[in-house]
């Protein structure tokens, strides 16, 4: 049986073809070149550093190639790591297909759209339904198919779809408990607050930041692309269902520090944020714990103020 690349421990010899999620030349301190590497398979990632990279190595290694990686199992500052003694690109006759190197949704892409439809059923507010429906047909496949990060919460293939309907699912049953929220401003905020990940981000394979997403982010990008389709459908941008969609979703982040450009001044905006924290939460918790040990404490989480949780027998 394969032996994945987490499923190794320290001082252990690897020796596994992997897919290269990410690579980044860099230069020690004595100015000779390396490349900074981050190895991926189904079970997760692994980064380790290639000293001395020549020419070569630099055109050759970089991300969404198969490699077949040989090294020992070490750990930097507390945190995994392989220290490469050999690595290739993969050859003739042996693994070349990216998808079998890749995390995927829990749930099957044929079931979240049967969910996606469903909640964009239950929006029945015609400015927003329409603006969702047009919105989802520019950027259908993306949606089902994109991580929703390049690193932390949900980033794996379909992990946008998987994490925007599972807040979708939380939006409902928050609305049921608290009548006061607005049902279907909470969901279609719910499907919509991270759509523009699909402009952030590449793509699913190996994924990195776009320009775009570099530069501008993807609250602002979703915006953009909210504006231009209400503008298509002739929408007046300053009537009360378009500013309140556009602040839901712009404000879903929370705080300034955090990439909104606005706090949340509506309920369903505040109870959004707390919905999305939420959720990605649970899920890097879940990742970090699901390889740890029994009576063992995490990897520190980043994304979670570098905390590291307790992982029970019980």
């Amino acid at each position: 049986m394969v032996k994945l690349l987490t499923e190794y421990q320290d001082t252990e010899h690897i020796d596994s073809f992997s897919l290269i999620k990410s690579a980044d030349i860099r230069l020690t301190k004595t100015g000779k070149t390396y490349l900074n590497l981050t190895f991926s398979d189904r079970s997760g990632d692994l980064p380790g550093n290639l000293w001395d990279a020549t020419d070569e190595q630099i055109k050759s290694f970089i991300p969404g190639k198969i490699v077949r990686l040989q090294g020992v199992r070490g750990s930097y500052q507390d945190k995994p790591q392989v220290q490469i003694t050999s690595v290739r690109l993969s050859g003739p006759g042996e693994p070349d297909n990216s998808a079998d190197f890749m995390i995927h949704a829990p749930i099957k892409e044929e079931t979240m759209n049967e969910e996606l439809n469903d909640y964009i059923l239950m929006i029945t507010n015609p400015t927003w339904n329409r603006l969702i429906r047009k919105l989802f047909s520019l950027y259908h496949d993306q949606f089902l198919r994109y991580p929703a990060a390049k690193s932390n919460h949900h980033a794996f293939s379909g992990g946008l779809a998987f994490h925007s309907l599972s807040i979708a699912k939380l939006a409902k049953n928050t609305a049921e408990q608290y009548p006061q929220l607005n049902s279907e401003l909470l969901i279609a905020g719910a499907l919509l607050h991270d759509l523009g990940k699909v402009i952030e981000l590449s793509g699913p394979i190996a994924t990195q930041y776009t320009l775009a997403g570099n530069l501008i982010g993807h609250i602002t990008l979703i915006d953009e692309q909210i504006i231009l389709v209400a503008s298509e459908l002739h929408f007046d941008l300053q009537s009360e269902d378009m500013l309140l969609i556009r602040h839901v979703v712009l404000a879903h982040h929370g705080i300034l520090e955090f990439g909104s450009p606005v706090r949340p001044a509506i309920m369903e905006a505040e109870v959004l944020h707390h919905l999305d924290e939420l959720d990605a939460g649970i899920q890097m918790m879940t990742a970090a714990l699901d390889k740890t040990d029994s009576n063992s404490f995490s990897d520190r989480i980043f994304g979670l103020d570098n905390r590291r949780f307790y992982k029970s027998s019980k």
